[in-house]
């Protein structure tokens, strides 16, 4: 696969737009006329900086409202384009992109199209040059790729051919399959973005919500499947219309589409019985611990909340400041080293979630599959005799370790041996159900595709949370089996919890963990008898409850004096509470789910208008 990218997807003057493109590692890129004529730099200069830079100039785009016009207009299109093949000789490229027609002048007489085209074509040719013709979603009279189709099939001309655009196909819910009948040598280059589902119009929904592949709805696998069917061998080239990848780095949208573009050749590979290029991806077998950054003083915090919940401290480890708890399936692992990672993490952040450990089957083929797509990896400095557990940079600069599933236990053991007296963990908690983190709204799409690319991860669809200072944007990504599931939360409101907590977090993070029980009730007793500070929820909401869903009022009375939250769909129901936050950075959450398999967004307001009481003045 030959890699490509607009430089519209991405923000910042074109020099600093084509820097961040060549290391992400893309071989060329579509020069967009807008970053052309806002560049003080003279088009010659532009493109020796993308030979000096190793980048080819895959196209200059876009150029339009030419076939089908008045004579006159399309004369003057015309010598346009002959000036346009001047500026294309100094940045290094023959292709220019010819959009079809929007121009209410235009006619939609098909044989003056043929013969403008024509034209055009004999003109390109006369300068070595090419013309690449695509439909866009929005044009007058050609707006579905088989009709650009036919008429470049039909003029047959060598130097016109035909673009496939992604968007404007799957907007318009063109079917993939037609891509069969495009001849790979008149397929001059492919454009490629992905949008979630939207009801508006073409031309807006293409300019704003575009975005990588991976990260929206459309059906992109069979889309690329189709173009390795054909044998098409050109380049796979993003084009991203999209206003939070403007505001954000330079360098990470670039890295984010070779990301996107790597994984989704390789599904369509697979998806044609080809062998797979790079290990598949990461299928995590459950939540192996959660390890907390924190001083003394802040582990003496945690330790309390842990305690009320049912963990107990069971071991130290053999030469480090850091205790684990356990209970059930689950091992929280807190770490008050005064050097190293955890010590520096909790400087910046304060006590928190620094490192998440994920069980997996084989560990160096996870490795090999974060390196194909450029995830950063950690090493740190450890002892002769520990454990060299791999791991790879994740949210907010926290760590993902790959732990071996099958020798997981033994690992325990080793590095742990140092068993703690005193109490036993209660048995209300079996497993971690999901952990939340929270992240600045313009990084959102980019964890998105890090989870859907690295690992074997669904994702579930986006839900818009109303928060009582704004919207919260929440998203799901989740195993096979459900064992591990994430849901990634982000806001554009400034006084939004999410929001607050990225500003007093210094960075993204684990903002809550969710822990599953057999029963709710029980586990919520406990809790609240060991002294768990609980999140109080209002008489209200159960008043509600009870009428919506007919339920018992004994039970919901009894939900009500746990502080107990509730929602159903269909036959299946879900039971949850929480705790307050520690120190105002991580809370706690305790899940029952019978059947129920989504996150209980109808008690998400309910929750974060709960937690907003406990602001301090100086927030409101």
């Amino acid at each position: 696969m030959k890699a490509s990218i607009a430089t519209v997807s991405v923000g910042g003057t074109l020099d600093v737009k084509l820097e961040a493109i060549a290391r992400a590692g893309f071989a060329a890129a579509e020069i967009f006329e807008n970053d052309l004529l806002s560049s003080p730099l003279p088009a010659r200069q532009i493109g020796a900086m993308m030979q000096g830079l190793g980048l080819d100039c895959a196209m200059l785009q876009p150029f339009r409202d030419y076939e089908g016009m008045p004579a006159d207009q399309r004369d003057a299109a015309l010598e346009r384009m002959r000036r346009k093949f001047a500026v294309m000789d100094d940045l290094g490229t023959d292709l220019i992109l010819l959009c079809s027609n929007c121009s209410p002048h235009s006619s939609g007489d098909r044989q003056q199209a043929l013969d403008d085209l024509g034209l055009l074509g004999d003109l390109a040719a006369s300068h070595g040059k090419r013309v690449s013709y695509e439909a866009l979603a929005w044009g007058r009279h050609v707006f579905d790729h088989r009709d650009a189709w036919a008429l470049v099939r039909d003029l047959d001309h060598p130097a016109v051919g035909l673009t496939l655009d992604s968007f404007h196909s799957l907007a318009r819910g063109v079917p993939s399959a037609s891509i069969g009948d495009v001849r790979a040598d008149k397929l001059f280059i492919v454009q490629l973005a992905d949008a979630p589902r939207l009801e508006m119009d073409y031309l807006n929904w293409s300019r704003h919500f575009r975005c990588m592949p991976g990260q929206g709805d459309f059906a992109l696998d069979d889309y690329a499947a189709a173009l390795c069917k054909i044998g098409y061998q050109g380049y796979w080239s993003l084009e991203i219309f999209n206003d939070r990848f403007r505001s954000t780095s330079a360098g990470q949208i670039a890295r984010d589409g070779v990301r996107s573009l790597k994984a989704l050749h390789e599904r369509a590979r697979i998806r044609l019985g080809e062998p797979a290029a790079m290990a598949p991806p990461i299928d995590p077998e459950r939540f192996e611990f959660i390890e907390f950054a924190a001083s003394h003083e802040e582990a003496e915090d945690f330790g309390r909340m842990f305690s009320a919940l049912g963990f107990a401290p069971v071991a130290r480890h053999r030469s480090k400041d850091v205790v684990r708890w356990q209970q059930g399936g689950i091992n929280l692992v807190v770490n008050s080293e005064p050097e190293g990672l955890a010590h520096s993490f909790d400087m910046v952040h304060g006590g928190s979630v620094c490192a998440i450990g994920l069980a997996v089957e084989d560990q160096a083929a996870a490795m090999a599959r974060s390196e194909a797509l450029d995830v950063q990896k950690y090493e740190a400095v450890i002892a002769p005799d520990e454990w060299q557990i791999p791991s790879v940079r994740g949210v907010g600069g926290s760590l993902i370790y790959l732990v071996d599933s099958a020798t997981s236990a033994q690992m325990w053991a080793d590095e742990f041996p140092l068993l703690q007296k005193g109490a036993s963990p209660r048995s209300d908690l079996v497993s971690i159900d999901h952990v939340a983190q929270t992240m600045h709204y313009e990084e959102f799409l980019s964890w998105l595709l890090y989870y859907t690319t690295l690992f074997d991860l669904s994702k579930t669809p986006q839900l818009e949370i109303a928060d009582p200072m704004g919207i919260v944007y929440s998203q799901a990504v989740e195993s096979r089996s459900r064992n591990v599931r994430f849901t990634l939360n982000g806001s554009l409101a400034a006084n939004a919890l999410s929001s607050r907590f990225v500003q007093n977090y210094f960075g993204a993070g684990v903002q809550h963990i969710a822990f599953a029980t057999p029963d709710i009730f029980a586990a919520a007793g406990h809790a609240r008898d060991a002294g768990l500070p609980m999140l109080e929820i209002g008489p209200n909401y159960y008043a509600d409850i009870e009428a919506r869903f007919a339920l018992d009022p004994a039970l919901v009375a009894r939900m009500k004096s746990l502080n107990i939250l509730y929602d159903r769909d269909g036959e299946t129901e879900y039971f949850q509470f929480y705790s307050r936050a520690v120190a105002k950075r991580v809370f706690f959450e305790v899940v029952e789910r019978r059947g129920y398999q989504a996150y209980g967004a109808a008690n998400a307001q309910i929750r974060l208008t709960a937690q907003a009481a406990h602001r301090d003045p100086a927030e409101l």
